[in-house]
């Protein structure tokens, strides 16, 4: 007996979760009739090509990462929003909406990292974003892979998850809109740190895992070749 699909059952709790799940509740009912889950979810092409432009916009005018963080905002509404209006107005596009939320998804992640890399012009700050680029990208493939063999899809870490991070985003467009862009010099080194150090504990958490419930299916206790 095939297993169910089961993209639509995240697992993990990020620490905002119990508060963003009560204002999801609170807002289905309320979205106009005219605007379905698919719609919410296409726009998250809008908020990706607008945060690529209001980076390349800041270069000149730092006032435009306000914008920046407009686009974040409005992705994590429609994000949050798209499937649980999907299953409040039974429109069945389970397996379409995870895979077209989540291809989006790392698409607006990956502009976020093209939209800041625009703010530096020392070469080894770009060839650092393009490493943060490819850990990014790298990261969510992770998890999806990680969902295709075990049919358990984890969005939260450690209680951190897509709202929180969001939020980190927010905060940063704030905090370089006063100080200045000057940060990167040493913030981009520790982000591409940190991000990778994340990364790989995520990668060799998956692994082991994945290697145990192999053991575990063998009725000799030993992988096979």
């Amino acid at each position: 007996m095939a297993e169910e699909f089961a993209g639509d059952k995240k697992k993990g709790q990020s620490l905002l979760g119990p508060v963003e799940r009560r204002f999801i509740d609170w807002g289905i009912p309320k979205i106009p009739k005219p605007i379905l889950s698919h719609h919410l979810t296409m726009i998250t092409l809008l908020w990706s090509v607008g945060t690529v432009l209001f980076g390349w916009l800041a270069v000149d005018n730092r006032i435009w990462l306000h914008a920046m963080s407009v686009m974040v905002i409005g992705q994590w509404l429609t994000d949050s929003f798209d499937g649980s209006l999907g299953k409040y107005r039974k429109q069945g596009l389970v397996k379409w909406g995870f895979f077209m939320d989540h291809l989006l998804d790392l698409i607006f992640a990956g502009s976020i990292v093209i939209g800041y890399s625009f703010l530096v012009d020392a070469w080894w700050l770009e060839f650092l974003f393009l490493i943060l680029l490819l850990i990014t990208l790298a990261t969510m493939a992770t998890s999806f892979l990680a969902f295709a063999a075990t049919n358990q899809f984890q969005i939260a870490y450690y209680g951190i998850g897509p709202t929180e991070i969001r939020i980190g985003y927010v905060a940063l467009n704030t905090f370089v809109y006063f100080v200045g862009t000057t940060i990167f010099s040493w913030g981009v080194p520790v982000i591409v740190g940190l991000n990778l150090v994340a990364f790989l504990i995520m990668v060799v958490q998956t692994s082991k895992m994945l290697w145990q419930m192999d053991y575990d299916a063998n009725v000799d206790g030993q992988p096979r070749p």
